[in-house]
């Protein structure tokens, strides 16, 4: 049989005892010294009103008279009844100066002598005392009654019973009990409600498990490779893990900064401020690219919002060098079905017995595409870029598009240095070329020109087009992700020349955009040459149509 464990107290329940318990201890406490407080508060009014009745009789004039008298106790005992009734002590005694009793409240007490110490009294000192007597322990004050010369002629004890004072502080205490109780019941549903509160906002877990829920908060967080951030009602950092800071390219501690102080670009930082959600938005940041979703915390008001970052700068260079693949897939398969016409001519005129010819048409055809492989190379024989011009001469041929390699293009291969790799400059000359096809497909004598050579320490990446051009008004805003004069696909537009701006910036270049010499537009692109490889001038190679 299984032995249940109980469950450990929830926080919230924890802090209920702890705050019932120390409610009931300050209470306790206040009661105690309130207790003692009122009793000895009780006693000393006591003793003040006893002696106050005590000083009272002794300067009363016909008590003066009846002590001179032949029976002062006839006198003086009706007397002394009357004044303990009217001031509510429980005695009031007066004797001669050797103690014997005028008065006493027991008739039969009266002749006797005084239970008490009159030494002081009978120096003439007024005091007071606790003593017991025939009528149980009392509080007590004895005065001397003196005459007109200062003598002595009597003395005087009034006092009240201790069980009166107790009585007088049981009163007391019960009402303080009453006030305590109340003020423990008060305090007890106060702690319930604030606790009740604390509960649902930490799910009834205890402190071992809010901990451990904190340990695995910070382990995810920096274990978790995509960027996490979490925005506060007014758009400041509230928390933001490792990969956050990496990928957005924050230094430091920003958390508590206001996200428009972060200098990200304006179109994320344009995001991150939105109300509405965001999903799978891309975005550029100086060295990144991002896929930004975003989700506000809402509960009957703005709370914040918790963003998520994805870097997908590999996937998107991943997906150009694809793009390129099928490019040059689709030039292949265009350019097998060009070479089986031929075959087909060539088998035809050997058919009609026109070998001649055939043979002529043959060597022709070869030396058009090797003069075309020769050219490429000639002037870019670093084997990345000529590749890669060469597919995009056979995409642009069969999109009706010429392109041809400048004459004073001259790329050596080795010459680039590893801090330029192939894949930056595959993003960048394959995305102007690409941009540059679809500008001149349609227009006149539709052209592209590319220019690839250096000047000086610095690569310069020409490509110019036959197309439209671009608005002065939007040179500026070209480069920007989303922007575009073609209409947008499915998978949206304007992510390549911010590519290639990005690419330029992550290694100190510089992209311009002008009006080609024959119209169009004319991009150019300078990266700075870190190697110190010399620098070549343009070669001879021809700049026929390639």
């Amino acid at each position: 049989m299984r032995i249940p464990v109980p469950r450990p107290r929830s926080l919230a329940g924890q802090l209920f005892a702890m705050q019932a318990v120390l409610i009931a201890v300050v209470v306790a406490g206040y009661a105690l010294f309130t207790y003692v407080s009122d009793a000895r508060q009780a006693e000393d009014a006591a003793t003040s009103q006893a002696m106050a009745v005590a000083h009272s009789v002794a300067d009363a004039p016909s008590v003066h008279a009846a002590i001179g008298g032949a029976d002062p106790s006839a006198a003086l005992q009706p007397y002394a009844l009357r004044v303990m009734h009217d001031t509510k002590v429980d005695f009031v005694t007066i004797m001669n100066p050797q103690g014997i009793r005028w008065t006493h409240p027991d008739r039969d007490e009266i002749g006797q002598h005084f239970r008490g110490h009159t030494a002081r009294a009978l120096k003439g000192e007024a005091f007071s005392e606790t003593y017991t007597g025939t009528l149980g322990p009392s509080v007590r004050a004895v005065v001397p009654i003196e005459d007109g010369d200062k003598r002595i002629i009597g003395l005087v004890s009034a006092g009240i019973k201790v069980d009166a004072i107790s009585e007088r502080v049981r009163g007391q205490v019960t009402a303080l009990l009453g006030v305590a109780v109340g003020a423990l019941a008060l305090g007890a549903i106060g702690t319930y409600v604030v606790n009740a509160r604390l509960r649902r906002h930490t799910h009834g877990m205890n402190a071992a498990e809010l901990s451990r829920m904190h340990d695995y908060h910070e382990a995810a967080l920096h274990a978790v490779r995509e960027g996490l951030l979490m925005l506060d009602g007014q758009y400041r950092v509230a928390l933001i893990n490792d990969g956050g800071r990496e990928l957005l390219g924050v230094p430091g501690d920003v958390v508590g900064t206001s996200v428009a102080d972060l200098g990200l670009p304006a179109p994320l930082t344009g995001t991150l401020l939105a109300s509405e959600p965001r999903v799978d938005e891309v975005h550029l940041t100086a060295s990144r690219v991002l896929v930004v979703n975003t989700s506000p915390v809402s509960g009957g008001e703005r709370r914040g919002t918790v963003v998520t970052l994805r870097d997908v700068t590999e996937l998107q260079a991943l997906m150009g060098e694809l793009d390129s693949e099928r490019g040059f897939t689709h030039a292949l398969r265009s350019q097998a079905h060009e070479a089986a016409n031929r075959l087909h001519t060539v088998v035809s005129l050997i058919e009609l017995d026109r070998a001649e010819e055939a043979v002529e048409f043959a060597t022709a055809e070869l030396e058009l595409a090797q003069a075309l492989t020769d050219q490429v190379v000639a002037a870019v024989s670093e084997p990345v870029l000529a590749a890669l011009l060469l597919g995009k001469t056979a995409q642009a041929n069969e999109r009706g598009v010429e392109l041809v390699v400048s004459e004073d293009s001259g790329l050596d291969d080795g010459l680039l240095p590893e801090s330029l790799p192939a894949r930056d400059l595959v993003t960048i000359l394959g995305n102007l070329i690409d941009n540059a096809v679809d500008a001149a497909q349609g227009s006149l004598r539709a052209r592209v020109t590319v220019t690839a050579r250096t000047e000086g320490a610095d690569l310069l990446l020409r490509v110019s087009d036959t197309g439209a051009g671009v608005d002065p008004a939007h040179a500026s805003l070209v480069f920007e992700r989303g922007f575009s004069t073609k209409p947008s696909g499915p998978g949206g537009r304007g992510l390549g020349l911010a590519l290639v701006r990005q690419a330029a910036h992550r290694h100190e270049g510089t992209l311009a955009v002008t009006e080609a010499d024959g119209g169009g537009a004319e991009f150019e692109v300078r990266l700075p040459l870190r190697a110190a490889a010399p620098a070549t001038g343009p070669t001879a190679a021809s700049g026929g149509a390639v």
